[in-house]
């Protein structure tokens, strides 16, 4: 069922109707008359790449539930499974060698709320953000999620305005220096599962871990843990406010000393292959065919001259 206050058409596109109209123009109206919004939409709009057909629908992207009823939360929502899916469709065109496990690490990481903050401080969202004066005041323009339920909000406004394939299309192209700047293989992992394949990869004993002091009240304790690899002589101490978080600082301190021992270490040079090392012996050389001469008492006498 299409939302109240919209009409989805055969096409997929989303198109305002007369209800929509008056609430999304009353709120566009309102925040011309009190200047909230710092800048002209069109700078934002030339950093997504996408210019809207319904500008009002960009006014709502950007409308904190602070300012008032017609606010953003509903295109949030829309967003959220807009990115998510095109997010997913990216990744599987990309990385055709990782399996689900991977691409699923790799799409929880890009959409988490840390990833979504960075995309909307590369559009300088706050300085389009519509917000209540409270919310200003407490630093709202700032907030990480603030930005990245702008962004999303911003996502499902794009699709309703066009479609999908448009959404898709300015997600990818937000999300292309994040994918350049970072290790699909790597990214979303823990430290300690990165020591883990380090080692494992270079046929090293996996390392270990002990817990060598608490420090603090019982509801406060700070925990420090020893990180040892006994095979690279390496032992890196971390600590943290659980268990489980100092043996990641300590993982990290392990897994940095052991990247760095292995680096400066000399490579031996490359064992020649088996069959190059074993010279073959020398075949013997053939005997000579004698000449067919009849040979008495040392003297040699042509047949032919015989005859």
């Amino acid at each position: 069922m299409p939302a109240r206050g919209a009409r989805v058409e055969a096409t997929g596109s989303w198109q305002p109707d007369q209800a929509c109209r008056r609430g999304c123009g009353a709120l566009a109206q309102d925040v011309v008359q009190w200047g909230v919004m710092e800048q002209s939409l069109d700078g934002l709009q030339e950093r997504l790449g996408y210019r809207f057909k319904t500008e009002t629908l960009l006014v709502q992207a950007l409308t904190h539930r602070s300012h008032g009823k017609l606010h953003n939360e509903r295109l949030e929502f829309l967003g959220d499974s807009v990115l998510n899916c095109a997010v997913a469709s990216m990744l599987y065109g990309r990385f055709a060698r990782f399996d689900e496990g991977d691409l699923s690490r790799l799409r929880s990481n890009l959409v988490k709320q840390q990833a979504l903050f960075e995309i909307g401080q590369s559009l300088s969202l706050g300085d389009f953000l519509v917000l209540g004066e409270g919310e200003r005041r407490s630093g709202g323009l700032r907030r990480p999620s603030i930005l990245a339920d702008t962004v999303e909000a911003i996502m499902g406004a794009i699709f309703l305005d066009s479609g999908f394939p448009q959404a898709a299309a300015v997600i990818e192209k937000l999300y292309e220096p994040v994918l350049k700047s970072v290790d699909p293989k790597t990214l979303g992992k823990d430290a300690k599962t990165l020591l883990q394949e380090y080692l494992q990869g270079r046929r090293i004993p996996l390392p270990v871990y002990e817990v060598v002091a608490t420090h603090g009240a019982a509801h406060s304790q700070v925990f420090e843990v020893e990180c040892s690899i006994p095979k690279l002589s390496v032992r890196v101490s971390g600590s943290g406010g659980s268990r489980r978080a100092a043996e990641q600082a300590a993982a990290k301190l392990a897994l940095e000393s052991a990247t760095r021992l292995q680096a400066a270490a000399p490579r031996r040079p490359k064992a020649a292959p088996a069959a190059a090392r074993v010279a073959k012996p020398p075949m013997p050389a053939a005997p000579a065919k004698a000449p067919e001469n009849d040979v008495e008492g040392g003297t040699a006498t042509s047949r032919s001259a015989a005859v």
